[in-house]
């Protein structure tokens, strides 16, 4: 077993304190450091081909990589989240006049069901329609209140916003010209041997990339189409419902269905009839199948997990990291797998 020295301990230590006092530092802006080294790792490959193109002059290929990354996410984003903001703010006001009235709604399903139905509403004593309308509608109010709330908050701190996007692009720059150098370091510093070493910074980049391209792009594609669909059916909000598509597409075994297949039952028992067939086409023919065409594609074999773990290391990473722990999750279950596939496969790391 290893001694250390005196003046070891001390080193170590003052090592593990500079290195925590650091981080605590960069924790008020831990989100724009954690995208600005998703985004570096994500964009890494086209980094490399404009540096190509440049002739390997790093400062111009890591300046058009990075107006390149703005025009391409963060206007659109920018704008997104603008027309969002203005639609979530339109549907709460709607709510509040009692234009929309989920209430009203839940009723008009209730009076086209078959009497077969009504009478199994009975037995499970779900007749009380006057107290479940109010429940209905003080449950859409509180989160139409919420919804409200949020964009409020996302005006109200518009500086920090912006200096936290300031922070997240600075940043990238530096990471995208210097990262390969940062990343060498990284691993030369990292007190383990250079085959574990290539496996846990070969795979962690791997999830990241997946995560983000594979999982990302799904959730924008099913949300789009959702979006698109309910826009073509004219349906109230397309754009908030298509953002809210999206976000349940990030959890597998629950998917953008838990949005479109309710007004599509909706529109069926009130006689919309082609209005819930075309719906339910839509949904299950082009939305569903998105993710078993495109996911492969982007994603590849190297990082499946399965599903039960997708879910709830996606579901957990957002409980504990708000919306980045949908990328720290996966990423966190993925080294955990790698880390035991390692200690199992090596002789080296087994107790005799």
């Amino acid at each position: 077993m290893t001694q250390y020295t005196l003046q070891q301990k001390v080193f170590l230590f003052l090592l593990a304190f500079v290195t925590l006092a650091f981080g605590w530092i960069l924790l008020p802006y831990s989100g724009a450091v954690f995208w600005g080294v998703v985004l570096a790792i994500l964009f890494a490959p086209l980094y490399r081909r404009l540096l190509r193109a440049t002739k390997y002059k790093p400062t111009p290929a890591a300046l058009i990589a990075l107006l390149l990354i703005i025009v391409m996410v963060i206007l659109p984003l920018s704008l997104i989240t603008a027309s969002l903001v203005k639609q979530a703010l339109a549907v709460y006001a709607m709510i509040g006049s009692g234009q929309i009235d989920f209430g009203a709604y839940f009723l008009r399903i209730v009076h086209s069901l078959p009497q077969w139905m009504v009478n199994l509403l009975e037995r499970f004593e779900l007749t009380d329609l006057a107290s479940l309308q109010q429940k209905l509608s003080e449950g859409a109010a509180q989160v139409s209140q919420t919804v409200a709330r949020q964009a409020l908050n996302i005006g109200s701190k518009t500086f920090d916003f912006l200096v936290g996007l300031f922070v997240m692009l600075y940043l990238l720059f530096f990471l995208l010209r210097d990262g390969q150098s940062l990343a060498t370091r990284i691993k030369h510093a990292f007190p383990l041997g250079s085959k574990y070493k290539q496996r846990l910074f070969t795979n962690f980049t791997t999830v990241i990339r997946a995560t983000v391209k594979g999982n990302v792009l799904v959730a924008a594609a099913q949300g789009a189409l959702g979006g698109l669909i309910f826009w073509f059916l004219d349906v109230q909000a397309p754009l908030l419902w298509a953002v809210v598509m999206a976000f349940l597409s990030l959890l597998p075994a629950v998917g953008a269905a838990i949005v479109w297949a309710p007004v599509a039952i909706y529109f069926l028992v009130t006689g919309a009839v082609w209005q819930g067939v075309v719906l339910i086409a839509f949904g299950v023919i082009v939305i569903g199948l998105v993710d078993n065409v495109l996911r492969p594609v982007l994603v590849g074999k190297d990082t499946k997990m399965p599903d039960y773990l997708v879910l709830l290391s996606t579901i957990g990473g957002m409980a504990l990291f708000g919306l980045n722990g949908f990328v720290i999750g996966p990423v966190i279950a993925a080294l955990f797998i790698a880390c035991w596939d390692l200690f199992v496969a090596t002789d080296e790391f087994q107790l005799h």
